[in-house]
């Protein structure tokens, strides 16, 4: 027989039987969507976190006080914002001052110890174009706004508020006595500590909240080709007696490591979207075993017409191989609508990588010659006389 013919057969073979075809044909598409959209949506989220850091930058370097060598909290000292400015490959810089024992609360009667895990933060006026942060509503502090009872709010931070809008008459309570809520800021990916944050200008907070002027982080953002450079001078720019006693850190690389430890869980899944794919490979593998029992008669028929062992095989391998490629184009085509459809969800570009899309069919290629070859050679042994006289 031709190849052509073969194919026309085994084609024939599935037409026949179109219920028991269906339901093996969606054991393989199950697992192999299973492991298109795994992978579809990791690579998604990655492509989405590339874009973000390729837009936040991954030049950013925070400075910050760590503890000395007996375990008590440690300060910056009040020169190290300038220090860390003279640094050559430094581009610019900007601090928050965490102020002490002081909470923001919706109004006058919240008990203190009710802080609701937010926290008062003294900034630099500019803060945001350094941390690459936007406003969600209202504006940003400026030289005026800065030396006054005026205040911006992290996106978290208005959400435990209640504040939805940033108005001048709209007042939190900071530091026994009220503040005008100018701003909300969108969350700040580089910057997560800002979004649990009411924001007060530098000068304010010495004013009004008795703020000691002390900088508990310096964000600073260096030339892109000297990042690991001055990662590895900033604890000495900083604080040069103690540099021991500062932490330096690189906000994208806690960004990837979030991804790395997605791409951990991500392998898990697509371990369950092999173990589903192997499942439909044992439906594929009975579905053909099943239908060599029931068609001794025609395998008997084909062979006292003159078909060989080889055609016989090489039939029933063919409905093994066009059943799971039937369920594989059917997985590749329905976990690629599952990524899309996520990814639109979430605001990612969706991605599935070709390897993917490739791979996907060519295991069910297997899952079908693994499963199909019993089968063929089962039935290819039937002799002509014992086919036809078989019940």
């Amino acid at each position: 027989m031709r190849w052509a013919d073969i194919w026309r057969a085994g084609a024939y073979g599935l037409r026949s039987r179109p219920l028991r075809v269906t339901l093996s044909a969606i054991g393989i598409a199950i697992g192999i969507a299973a492991m298109v959209a795994v992978v579809g949506i990791s690579a998604s989220s990655s492509e989405d976190l590339n874009r973000r850091l390729e837009a936040l930058g991954t030049n950013l370097l925070t400075v910050g006080p760590g503890q000395s060598m007996f375990g008590d909290d440690s300060q910056l000292p009040l020169v190290s914002e300038d220090m860390i400015e003279r640094v050559g490959p430094v581009l610019d810089t900007s601090a928050t001052g965490r102020v002490p024992d002081v909470g923001a609360y919706r109004n006058d009667r919240i008990p203190e110890v009710e802080t609701g895990g937010l926290t008062v933060d003294a900034v630099r006026l500019d803060l945001l174009e350094v941390v690459a942060g936007e406003m969600a509503d209202g504006r940003w502090l400026d030289e005026a706004t800065g030396e006054f009872p005026a205040v911006v709010l992290g996106a978290e931070a208005a959400d435990r508020l209640g504040v939805t809008e940033a108005n001048p008459d709209v007042q939190v309570w900071i530091g026994d006595q009220w503040f005008s809520v100018v701003g909300i800021l969108e969350p700040v990916p580089l910057a997560p500590e800002l979004d649990t944050a009411a924001l007060v200008g530098w000068e304010a907070a010495e004013e009004y909240l008795d703020f000691d002027s002390h900088a508990t982080t310096v964000y600073t953002r260096a030339a892109e080709t000297a990042v690991a450079d001055v990662q590895s001078v900033l604890a000495t720019t900083a604080n040069p007696e103690h540099p021991d006693e500062v932490e330096v850190s690189r906000p994208s690389d806690a960004l990837v490591a979030a991804e790395a430890a997605e791409e951990t869980f991500t392998g898990l899944l697509l371990g369950l979207g092999a173990v589903a794919l192997l499942v439909g490979g044992v439906g594929v593998a009975n579905t053909m075993v099943i239908s060599v029992l029931e068609r001794r008669g025609e395998i008997g028929l084909r062979r006292s017409l003159g078909a060989t062992r080889r055609d016989v095989r090489s039939q029933f391998l063919a409905e093994s191989l066009l059943l799971s490629l039937l369920g594989g184009a059917g997985g590749v085509a329905l976990g690629s609508a599952i990524t899309a459809a996520y990814a639109a969800w979430q605001g990612w570009p969706p991605t599935v990588p070709a390897w993917v899309l490739g791979g996907g069919v060519a295991a069910t290629a297997l899952i079908g010659a693994i499963a199909g070859l019993y089968p063929a050679v089962k039935a290819a042994r039937l002799s002509p006389t014992e086919a036809l006289t078989a019940p």
